[in-house]
């Protein structure tokens, strides 16, 4: 009985957050707006820009939505978040989520690779984003990102100026080195 109160609960909160109402279709022609930075359908051209393509739904809504409320700060996504509604950021999160993740034109390094597996064994970064760093629901899909990209986010995280994560990453980037950063952005980006 309890746990199927739970499940109701959790199907209350998923439908109450607005995730079944969103409208990939809606979020596609909202997304026009994306292409230049995050590139077609989700995969951006360089590391400067997150790949947003196979993230998940849940993850992609609440970064829109912690730009928007200025718990994250990047000057290029301001203008664009001030006019987003709560339903265009569910519709373009929605959209992104389906979208399919392409490889991107890096050669990891195999020595720096072998020793991010081992700092991403060591800091039990699946606990979080899962095996082979697919990500869920509020936790990034990292797998395949840009590795200039996974470097500013972790240094941002070390240096606590990204602090939208409720302390999870800011303490985990408190233990690695910046070679650790780098060989974990290599292993990132050897992933599919």
């Amino acid at each position: 009985m309890h746990a199927r109160q739970a499940a109701l609960v959790a199907a209350f909160l998923f439908l109450a957050a607005g995730v079944a109402q969103a409208d990939p279709e809606a979020g596609r022609k909202k997304a026009a707006a994306c292409v230049t930075c995050h590139g077609p359908d989700g995969n951006s051209a360089s590391g400067e820009y997150p790949i947003l393509a196979g993230q998940t739904a849940r993850y992609l809504y609440l970064e829109l939505k912690d730009f928007k409320e200025g718990r994250r700060t990047n000057g290029l996504m301001a203008p664009f978040v001030a006019k987003l509604s709560r339903d265009d950021m569910l519709d373009l999160a929605d959209y992104f989520a389906a979208q399919k993740p392409k490889p991107i034109a890096f050669k990891p390094d195999p020595e720096r690779v072998a020793r991010g597996r081992k700092k991403a064994e060591e800091v039990l970064c699946t606990m979080c984003h899962l095996g082979g760093m697919k990500g869920q629901n509020e936790i990034p899909r990292v797998a395949g990102q840009w590795p200039e990209y996974v470097i500013k986010q972790l240094k941002a995280f070390k240096a606590r100026t990204r602090t939208n994560d409720a302390g999870n990453m800011t303490s985990v980037a408190q233990t690695i080195t910046e070679q650790d950063i780098e060989d974990l952005a290599h292993y990132i980006a050897s992933l599919d």
